[in-house]
This record gives structure tokens, sequence and C-alpha cells, in this order.
């Protein structure tokens, strides 16, 4: 290792031990301080440098000889009467030290990522706190069947193709059914934190975090029995279907990340449009003083409705094959259109897949995708008339009725042509 490089890596672990210092000489940490941090830091990148000549053993050498002395520490606080003098800041002596042996023999981003990661977890103790404790029995159960869906299930699923055209990978399926409910999840722990009564952008916001269409179900609903409700039910519906446009945009993105350029721009323009028209029905409703509260949520992470979307997926995936290879380019259209009424998950999903892998060409991909969700609107207009009440319908059929004007207008306009390519 060359002078340069060592005085770096030397500067790099007192910056890092002194960030980490700062925030334990803060909570008055009778064990380890601000100086004290800093030098354990550089202690262990020292430790990796004499490594290169001496043997890993020095490392480990050294990493038990700061074990012994934080033994010692706690010993006298102990005869001093401090009965629960806690684990953290042991933790993190022990932690700083390996940061600064790796910052040496591992990746530098890495090392410093670390460092910097443990000052933040220390300073950010008392809302991290807060958070688990406002988690409950039905909170903790959403985390760790997430935990079981994410961490167990999917790494135990063989990593190949299966069945006709080869498009159902058991594992990719199931990968896509943890972005769903890692999305819903997401939602749904925000709602249970934040509670019922949150307003009607944040309403709004979680319902096409966690289903649009559920939502929607909902605010129909209960426009129903409260009609002077209407214009608020119309506000959170309608910032859902917003929110529903970035749903999609994360999902092509975790899929088929080039596919973005394509279809970012008439999602853009979309997703604009009912942005204004969301903020038009939010300040028509935000004068009303009544608060706006949510409807109960279901737990997205149960184990039946995972099985049931990743079914959708499949089935979608094989459709569109089946589709393109019998119907032709033109087929999509139906199975686009059928499969955004009920789940615009499973179709935006299948959809940038088979682009990702070569199955379907880009322009036919974002044709599709807006061609579902704009049916998935058009499926939400007729709950809306089904479920709610006449006002309620006064504010959607109208906004709803310029959505799917404007979709229209971007599938037969759009540069590419009108229609889907052969």
């Amino acid at each position: 290792m060359d002078t340069a490089t060592a005085f770096r890596h030397l500067a790099i672990a007192v910056g890092l031990g002194l960030l980490v210092g700062l925030q334990r000489e803060r909570a008055k940490s009778g064990l380890a301080g601000l100086r004290t941090f800093a030098l354990i830091t550089m202690f262990g990148a020292i430790c990796g440098m004499l490594s290169a000549t001496l043997g890993a053993w020095i490392i480990a050498a050294g990493f038990l000889a700061l074990a012994a002395l934080i033994v010692v520490g706690n010993v006298a606080a102990l005869k001093q009467g401090v009965t629960d003098p806690g684990l953290t800041t042991e933790i993190a002596i022990l932690l700083m030290f390996g940061v600064g042996a790796f910052l040496v023999n591992g990746n530098e981003s890495v090392a410093i990522a670390v460092g910097g990661a443990v000052a933040v977890l220390l300073q950010f103790k008392d809302p991290l706190h807060g958070f688990a404790a406002r988690l409950g029995d039905k909170d903790l159960r959403a985390i760790m069947q997430f935990a079981l869906l994410s961490l167990v299930i999917l790494p135990a699923l063989p990593d190949r193709a299966f069945g006709p055209y080869g498009v159902l990978n058991p594992r990719q399926i199931w990968w896509m059914v943890v972005l769903i409910v890692g999305i819903s999840v997401a939602g749904y722990i925000a709602y249970r934190l934040l509670g019922e009564k949150i307003g009607l952008a944040l309403s709004g916001i979680l319902g096409g975090l966690i289903s649009t269409t559920a939502t929607t179900v909902s605010y129909a609903r209960r426009s129903a029995t409260l009609p002077d409700a209407s214009r608020q039910a119309a506000a959170v519906i309608m910032i859902a279907s917003t929110i529903g446009v970035v749903r999609i945009v994360v999902e092509v993105g975790a899929v088929a990340p080039p596919f973005l350029r394509i279809i970012g721009p008439p999602l853009a323009i979309i997703f604009g449009l009912l942005a204004i028209l969301s903020a038009v029905v939010w300040f028509a409703a935000s004068n009303k003083k009544k608060p706006t509260a949510m409807p109960p949520q279901d737990n997205p992470t149960e184990l039946k409705p995972a099985l049931f979307f990743g079914l959708l997926y499949a089935v979608a995936l094989l459709a569109i094959a089946a589709a393109k290879d019998y119907l032709g380019s033109r087929g999509l259209y139906a199975v686009a259109a059928l499969s955004g009424l009920t789940d615009m998950d499973a179709i935006s999903l299948s959809t940038a897949r088979l682009v990702s892998t070569g199955g379907l060409d880009p322009q036919n991909g974002w044709r599709l995708i807006l061609l579902a969700f704009l049916a998935n609107v058009a499926f939400k207009g007729g709950l809306v008339a089904l479920l709610g009440n006449r006002s309620l319908l006064a504010w959607i059929g109208p906004l709803f009725a310029i959505t799917l004007s404007a979709g229209a207008l971007l599938l037969w306009l759009w540069p590419g042509g009108p229609g889907i390519s052969q």
C-alpha cells in the first residue's frame, strides 16, 4: 500500500470515528466518546494495514483485545453502581473497529456507508423506539409475514422457466409478489402508524400505495351512507388514482429499468393530468371542516392474497404470450383491457417482464400498460356508479371521462403511429 492511500484510509477512519464518537459524546456514554471512537476506528485501520504483512490473525487479536477492554470497562461501571449499562455502545465499538479494518482490506465505499449508518442508527434511537412502541401485534404480524414471503419462500423457489412459452419462472413470479406486497405493506404500516384521521391528501396517497381499487370501493360505499362526504371521497379516489401511476413507474423500474425511457413520457402526461384534476377536487373538498378518516385496511401480507396475485401474474404472462402467438400483436389489446379491469399490478409487471426479456416490443408494451390503466379507471368509475351516491358520481364521472379521453388520444397520436405495431 502506498503512503498516500494509507494516509487517506487513516483520515477516513478518524473522520468516521469522530462522527460516531460525537453522537456517543452527546448521549453521555460513559464507556466511549469522541476521542475514543476515533482511536478505535484508527486502531482497526492500523490492524488492517498490519495484516498485509503479519497475517489476518492481527485483526482477530485486535478485536479480542478491544473486547477485553470493554469487559474491563463494564466491570468498573458495575462497581460504581451502574446496574444496566446497556450494549449499544459496546456493539458500536466492535463494529467501528471492524469498519476500520474493512476500510483497508475491503471496499472503501462500503466501509464509509457502514460507518455513517452506525452514526445514524445511534442518533435516531428515540424515533426508532417510538416506531416500535406504536406497532401493534397486527402490524408486527404484517412485517413478519412479509419477511416470510421475501426471506424464506423466495430463496427456496427454483430459478428456471417452466410451462408453455417458457415464461413461468417460479422465483421471478414470487419476486413480483414480494414487490407488490412490499409496496402495499409500506402504505399499510404508514396507515397504522399515522392513524385513521390523516387528511385528504395522505389518505389518497396511502390508498394508492395499498390498492386504488379497494380505496375506490371503500370511499364509494362511504359516500352512500354519508352524502356530505362525497367531495372528500372524490378527492381521495382521484389522489389514489394519481399515485397508481407512480406505482406503475416503480414496478416497471424494478423489472425493466430501460423500459422507463419509453413508457415514462406518456405516463408522465397522464400523471400530470391526474395531479391537476386531483388538485381541483382537493381544493373543493378541503373547505369541509369535517376530518377525513380512512376505512379499516386489510393486512396485505396474508398468504392467500399473495398466492392469488402470483396466480394472476402467471396467468397474465401466459395470456400475453398466447395472445401474441395465436392472435398477433393486436390480440394483446383484449388481454390488457381485461387484465386491467381487476388488477393493474399483474399486467404491468408481466408486460414489463416480457419487454425486459425481449418477448414483447417496448412500443407495444407501453400501450398495453396504458390501455390496462384506462380499463382500470373505467372499472373504478363503474364501481362508483354502482356503490356510491349521485353526488360522488357527479364528481368522479367527468374527471374519469377526461382521463379516459386523454389516454385514448395518447394511444392514438403518440409517435409510433396509432394502435399496436405488428
